[in-house]
């Protein structure tokens, strides 16, 4: 008696682990949660001001991930002048997530930036003629820093980064000492 009990004991604990095992294979993955790529640009730049910021982003882990962005202001002599300093830049991003989901939700991330372009140094009022004007030098320096921001991405892959950070050029007197960067970005996973 004791070996029948044993045995059915024995099958039913083997049918049960087959079937958790079977189980656990048919629940879909979402295919979100196994890519690792990330295309996308920021939108604000690009209407607001006309800038080119392109960034490639890779996920690391589930709540880590590394960016690199390129930023390109071709139209360096209109209007809005005053809202970047910098030409062209290269920033190098890690980023890490605080939710459970893979590599989505809110984050810290710390930067890296080397950025070229012509700052105003000087300013000049002449006041018989009632003219001003700038000292303008131009400048290549390396910034650190960190900031914040919060990224969504549906089912389909496409994703919309909202961040904002904070950093330092180290090197350049002529550079502008403290640097802004303010990001809504629209891309892809894949």
């Amino acid at each position: 008696m004791k070996k029948i009990i044993c045995l059915l004991a024995f099958l039913c604990l083997g049918f049960t682990a087959l079937a958790q095992t079977t189980e656990e294979e048919t629940t879909p993955v979402d295919t979100r949660d196994i890519t690792k790529n990330e295309l996308s640009f920021n939108a604000f730049n690009l209407v607001a001001f006309g800038i080119f910021d392109l960034s490639y982003e890779r996920v690391i882990t589930e709540n880590s991930t590394w960016s690199t962005e390129l930023f390109l202001h071709l139209n360096k002599d209109d209007y809005y002048d005053e809202a970047y300093y910098k030409d062209v830049s290269v920033t190098g991003k890690y980023k890490h997530f605080f939710s459970s989901s893979y590599a989505r939700g809110f984050y810290v991330h710390g930067f890296g930036m080397i950025s070229n372009g012509e700052y105003e140094s000087t300013y000049y009022y002449d006041s018989v003629t009632g003219e001003s004007s700038w000292d303008r030098e131009d400048y290549t320096d390396f910034a650190v820093g960190f900031g914040l921001g919060g990224k969504f991405i549906s089912s389909g892959g496409f994703l919309l980064d909202l961040s904002g950070g904070i950093g330092r050029n180290l090197f350049n007197n002529a550079a502008p000492e403290i640097i802004g960067q303010f990001m809504v970005n629209l891309g892809y996973r894949f």
